[in-house]
């Protein structure tokens, strides 16, 4: 809250437009928040608001107590962070994998003048960049947008591959996700084209966005990049010496994504506890390694409510990142089925199941519940995988249950399938199996969790038992605030339209709760907002 004037003990409201003192009043004056509001007191001691009038002494009016300045949804995050990217909005829509995050979320994103990234993570280089090439075509060289730079500890190379197509290209922006590490790819990206500017601060060509659970992870991307892998990059002729030495003097990384209780790779950690950990983090390798730009914190997961964003914006997040929301809107790569059975979850409906990508590690992601077998399923797989050591130890009924009921084939045929797939992607892979009974097991129960997400992006109905949909409990909350409006239909849930709502529920939830701090009474009503047709 901010006053226009310095209050003082004669100071009066004069001649206001609209004056507010009942709970109907009150809740219909929060709805106008882009005006500027005066917090006022009537005769009776009774405190209101009130719009339009004059500042005066004297005894007309109202005692004047204090002035609100309007408020925008554009202006509820940090607005460095919507210059430095070139967008209206504090709004990302995250990169949801396999291509769910499709071409046509992102493009929807742009020309919102929001941010957006594609899901790259598990396609092959030459779908990602056909991707890049619609993005580009779509919105022009001048409207920001990104991709996905997915942690591929298994696939180091196919990480390399992603990057060097993103320099190639020129992706200025990438959202890394589920590092536990950081890797030469990473830093390559974040420190190539770093120069000197005139004043002689650091100036970036590529900036990250990274989504982090953990602050030994957060550590990394706010540290400067490790000295070992700045030096093995220039020895390799990947990044030159005057990039690596200015790399020394900034954080890998100046946006960093704090990601809560989410849908896929998650820790399930609460906002409230999470951020003020990674902020307190941020603020001392600030002063510990001296940086001279700030660093911004965004917040993800669990955002499907106004009131969630608006709990976001008020911890100090510079932008919030949503995804579960996204993968039900019509641009998503889902299919209509999938996404269907989405708008029927509730909070609860969700649970954690073995990651695809991270398997042996015993990685989980949050997935939908309601509606598919999945989670049990893949659980089952990995507990087999932790128990035995190779296909052939599998006790008998054991291996008839996974064939009858999760594989629907005999485990050699989907060996075969599993075998032609790494013959094309990696021959590596194969060699190892051979060697290793235990991992051609995880290639093989790996195929099922691989291939779950593809049959809910296909929309394959005979596998909708074995659908992987990753939600997190942000999803439940949304519909459950959409029920009854426009948004609870399925085919009325665009991208832009579910940003809109929930950045203007956003600042209908900030400013009510403003008022109250003044000391109005502001009623419950006034904090719930309906979603509506916006334009």
């Amino acid at each position: 809250m901010s006053a226009t004037n310095a209050p003082t003990a004669a100071a009066r409201l004069v001649a206001p437009s609209a004056v507010a003192f009942s709970a109907v009043e009150l809740a219909a004056a929060v709805a106008r928040f882009r005006e500027p509001v005066h917090v006022v007191q009537h005769a009776s001691g009774a405190p209101g608001v009130a719009f339009g009038g004059s500042l005066g002494t004297g005894n007309a009016g109202y005692a004047w107590l204090a002035t609100l300045p309007p408020l925008y949804p554009e202006w509820l995050g940090d607005r460095a962070f919507l210059e430095i990217h070139g967008v209206r909005f504090p709004y990302v829509s995250g990169s949801m994998a396999n291509g769910i995050a499709t071409t046509g979320l992102v493009t929807a994103m742009a020309k919102a003048q929001m941010l957006g990234f594609f899901g790259a993570a598990g396609l092959a280089p030459d779908r990602v960049e056909k991707a890049l090439d619609e993005i580009a075509g779509a919105v022009g060289p001048r409207v920001a947008w990104g991709s996905n730079l997915i942690h591929s500890p298994n696939e180091p190379d196919l990480e390399d591959s992603i990057v060097d197509l993103y320099l190639r290209r020129g992706v200025l922006r990438v959202d890394a996700s589920a590092y536990m590490n950081l890797t030469p790819a990473v830093v390559r990206y974040a420190c190539t084209g770093l120069v000197r500017d005139p004043q002689g601060a650091v100036g970036r060509t590529h900036r990250i966005l990274a989504k982090i659970s953990r602050p030994e992870v957060a550590r990394r991307f706010l540290s400067p990049a490790p000295g070992e892998i700045l030096e093995a990059l220039v020895a390799r002729g990947q990044l030159s010496a005057e990039q690596a030495d200015l790399a020394r003097r900034v954080p890998l990384a100046e946006d960093i994504t704090v990601e809560s209780d989410s849908g896929g790779h998650t820790d399930n950690r609460p906002l409230g506890a999470l951020f003020p950990t990674i902020a307190a983090l941020r603020d001392a390798l600030a002063r510990q390694h001296g940086y001279t730009q700030p660093i911004r914190l965004g917040a993800a997961g669990g955002l499907g409510t106004p009131g969630a964003v608006a709990a976001a914006f008020a911890l100090g997040a510079a932008y919030v990142m949503t995804g579960s929301v996204n993968q039900a809107a019509v641009e998503s790569g889902l299919s209509a089925d999938g996404r269907r059975m989405l708008a029927e979850a509730d909070v609860a409906d969700v649970t954690m199941a073995p990651a695809a990508d991270m398997f042996e590690l015993g990685v989980k992601l949050q997935v939908l519940r309601r509606g598919t077998l999945f989670a049990t399923r893949a659980t089952r797989l990995y507990e087999a995988y932790v128990t035995h050591d190779s296909l052939e130890s599998l006790p008998r009924d054991t291996r008839e249950r996974l064939e009858s009921e999760v594989f629907r084939a005999p485990l050699a045929t989907i060996w075969d399938e599993t075998r032609r797939f790494w013959e094309a992607r990696d021959p590596r892979e194969l060699q190892r199996a051979e060697r290793d009974g235990k991992h051609r097991m995880a290639l093989v129960f790996r195929w099922y969790l691989g291939k779950s997400s593809r049959w809910a992006i296909a929309g394959d109905t005979n596998r909708r038992m074995d659908y992987q949909i990753w939600c997190g409990p942000a999803m439940g909350a949304f519909n459950a605030w959409a029920a009854g409006s426009f948004l609870a239909d399925p085919e009325a849930r665009n991208a832009v339209q579910i940003a809109r709502n929930l950045l203007e529920g956003a600042a209908v939830v900030s400013r009510a709760q403003q008022l109250r701090t003044a000391g109005v009474p502001v009623p419950a009503a006034a904090f719930d907002y309906r979603p509506r047709v916006l334009g």
